[in-house]
């Protein structure tokens, strides 16, 4: 975990400087992760980049529907346990939350920019907080009353359910969690779009900005799974949260989960806004004379349009069935960093900054760059086939609509 942070803390770094074509300061800007891609590299890859950032936008969509709705679930079952005792399955589907989850987003979807939506985000930002730090809280806690550490260095051990081959996918799978848990550098330009600068430039204050967030989530990250573990050994849960190694104080596990919910609902608008923005750039060059895409009414935040109010409802509405079908959240989560890592959050960086800064072949720097791009994509091999293989694994027993 903490290798990720590094890795992907310094290209970031790479891709904020990739913002403005030229002098940091006065250079042409990049709306877009895509124009900075066409300002420095060209060619078939600014198709490949918009093909691995838009689908990895969508699945973002599909999968944040997903764990709300395991939240919303995990909320009505701690309250039935509470009610009932731990014997009673207190099973529920999980379809009902997804269709909810997506009523709301259709609202929110109506806010028309980007910088729009900051208050969105701080709200998203305080609830990350909240349900990390009950999730540590109930981890010390839990610890304490076990009467020490549970686990081992070496992780879930070899026996009973799980084999050494499983082992090795999981822990591949793990990777791709991992680059999951970290994926913003997909949207990284389209935040960078926002920022109010020079003075500094905006690729210093993404920097600051990089630092400081990286390091704070890298924080809750390791005490939390590092707490959760300590806490659980072997048999720790998934979702620490929504597991239910934990059943006491119901309450409080109510107020975390509400907090991933709000959370859920602000990140996903912070990652589908770029998708609504593509589309309807598009649209608008495509038919410029045309009322349905162009007339608007505003009503406070909102900027109401017919086209706006079609096409944003029925991605909405498209995700949140995509996702009713597939409601295997940690499979699906995996995959979509395994795939979008090294592409996203490493190459293009990479290449852009070569490309940006004139870096000569076979100097130490090019070589030192191209080393961490080979290796990182390794990397994201491994994770893709470990997820995959756990995909796989929960199609075998995959009933549609089953959630």
């Amino acid at each position: 975990m903490l290798l990720f942070a590094f890795v992907i803390y310094y290209t970031s770094t790479l891709l904020a400087e990739c913002y403005r074509t030229g002098d940091p300061a006065t250079g042409k800007r990049n709306y877009t992760y895509m124009d900075a891609v066409r300002a420095n590299l060209g060619g078939a890859k600014v198709t490949f980049c918009g093909v691995i950032q838009y689908a990895n936008l969508v699945g973002v969509a599909i999968g944040y529907t997903i764990a709300s709705s395991i939240s919303m679930r995990a909320i009505r079952r701690a309250d039935c346990f509470h009610q009932n005792g731990h014997a009673d399955p207190c099973r529920s589907s999980s379809n009902p939350y997804m269709i909810l989850f997506g009523a709301v987003q259709i609202v929110f979807s109506q806010i028309p920019d980007f910088d729009q939506i900051w208050w969105l985000s701080i709200v998203a930002a305080v609830m990350s907080f909240t349900y990390s730090g009950i999730g540590l809280s109930l981890g010390i806690a839990q610890t304490v009353a076990n009467g020490g550490i549970q686990g081992s260095l070496t992780g879930i051990s070899i026996g009973a359910g799980v084999s050494s081959t499983q082992k090795v996918w999981r822990s591949l799978q793990a990777f791709g969690d991992i680059a999951f848990a970290y994926s913003f550098s997909n949207i990284l330009i389209e935040i960078q779009d926002t920022i109010k600068a020079p003075p500094p430039s905006e690729a210093k204050v993404m920097t600051r900005a990089t630092r400081l967030s990286v390091a704070t989530t890298t924080v809750f990250y390791m005490l939390c799974g590092c707490m959760g573990y300590a806490a659980f050994g072997d048999a720790a849960p998934d979702n620490l949260l929504t597991g239910f190694g934990f059943y006491e104080p119901f309450w409080l596990l109510d107020v975390a989960n509400v907090a991933i919910v709000v959370h859920l609902v602000g990140a996903y608008q912070v990652f589908v806004q770029p998708i609504f923005a593509f589309v309807e750039r598009w649209a608008s060059r495509r038919w410029p004379d045309s009322g349905f895409i162009a007339r608007e009414l505003r009503v406070g935040p909102f900027a109401l349009s017919l086209f706006r109010l079609t096409w944003r409802s029925a991605f909405v509405c498209l995700t949140t069935v995509v996702a009713m079908l597939l409601p295997f959240f940690g499979n699906v989560v995996g995959l979509l960093g395994a795939v979008s890592f090294w592409p996203l959050t490493v190459y293009f960086p990479v290449e852009m900054y070569i490309a940006q800064r004139g870096v000569a072949r076979g100097s130490p720097r090019w070589v030192s760059l191209k080393t961490l791009s080979a290796c990182c994509l390794v990397v994201s091999i491994a994770a893709a086939a470990g997820s995959i293989a756990d995909v796989i694994d929960a199609l075998k027993v995959y009933r549609p609509f089953s959630g």
